[in-house]
């Protein structure tokens, strides 16, 4: 028999996590979800932000809101300050006011990428671009506004819906024969049902009376290249669907536009295994897994993804 249901508000709520977690949660038997997109909470505006959780008084508040364009945020950075780091800091206060834990979700783009071996949650951070900027800037405000905190930084998140790597890759393979991804970028590809399920695991175990507040890295087992990545999207989906695409062509990360991006986005994952006992999952299990889902398990329907088509390389 379970006690009073954990009650978990979720920002961002039709984001990549946000959307993963929802839907996860709603499984578990012991959560009551209260889930919130951008148009019914804003986290930039923070008399929103103190009226909303002062209404509904959840026993945590998991923050998957983000600006997460890295190309826009370098022509809106004023936008992306907002959302990420003041956003960040808005939740944290109100949280600290009401008593509430945070539970927050940040990136690789806080470091620069020239650890070939990978980052440690003690690495000093040296973010390239507005993004990885205005995500650090988030977590330093969340560290001094609310000590109950846990930040899960995670890389190259990937999911079947919204704007993502995968979906790119689909769409782009759909219309051309030759598509061009960098293989000099190297990190660990990480399903937003994997994040998911790190996060319920992390808030079941602060339930139980665990207090490892603080900072922790997370993303799927396996260092790859982007060109790997593609390589395996592309013979996943081709189960499934005669693609357009013959011929996938590295490229340097020279050659590709857009705003500069981490060479390495590998994060150590030990502390959370050491704390938490969360091991990291094999990113190709979940991406098996999300190709199904995008066509069906008997490859009868095709999802088209929802994402603009690009043309220059598939780099980030």
């Amino acid at each position: 028999m379970y006690g009073d249901p954990i009650k978990v508000l979720v920002t961002g709520a039709n984001g990549q996590i946000g959307r993963a977690f929802v839907q996860q949660a709603k499984l578990e038997e012991n959560f009551d979800v209260v889930a919130y997109d951008h148009k019914h909470l804003d986290v930039s505006d923070a008399a929103v932000v103190g009226a909303r959780l002062a209404d509904e008084l959840p026993h945590y508040v998991v923050n998957c809101s983000g600006f997460n364009s890295v190309d826009s945020a370098e022509a809106n950075s004023s936008l992306a300050m907002s959302v990420n780091a003041d956003g960040a800091g808005n939740l944290a206060r109100a949280c600290a006011e009401l008593s509430i834990p945070l539970l927050h979700i940040s990136t690789d783009y806080i470091f620069d990428g020239h650890y070939d071996s990978g980052y440690t949650e003690t690495d000093e951070p040296a973010p390239l671009g507005v993004f990885g900027r205005s995500k650090l800037q988030g977590e330093i405000n969340l560290r001094t506004q609310q000590p109950r905190h846990i930040i899960l930084r995670v890389s190259w998140l990937f999911s079947e819906t919204g704007r993502n790597y995968l979906t790119r890759v689909l769409e782009q393979a759909r219309e051309h024969k030759v598509l061009k991804a960098v293989d000099d970028r190297r990190g660990c590809p990480t399903s937003s049902m994997d994040v998911a399920r790190v996060l319920i695991a992390v808030l079941k175990q602060l339930e139980c009376g665990s207090e490892a507040w603080g900072t922790y890295h997370y993303s799927g087992a396996e260092i790859t290249t982007r060109y790997a990545f593609t390589e395996a999207i592309i013979a996943a989906a081709s189960q499934y669907e005669e693609l357009a695409v013959r011929k996938i062509k590295p490229i340097p990360s020279t050659e590709e536009s857009g705003a500069e991006r981490p060479s390495s986005a590998v994060l150590k994952c030990t502390q959370i295994l050491n704390t938490f006992g969360i091991r990291q999952r094999p990113w190709r299990v979940d991406l098996q897994r999300l190709i199904r889902e995008i066509y069906g398990e008997d490859g009868s329907k095709v999802i088209q993804p929802t994402v603009e088509t690009r043309a220059e390389a598939l780099g980030s």
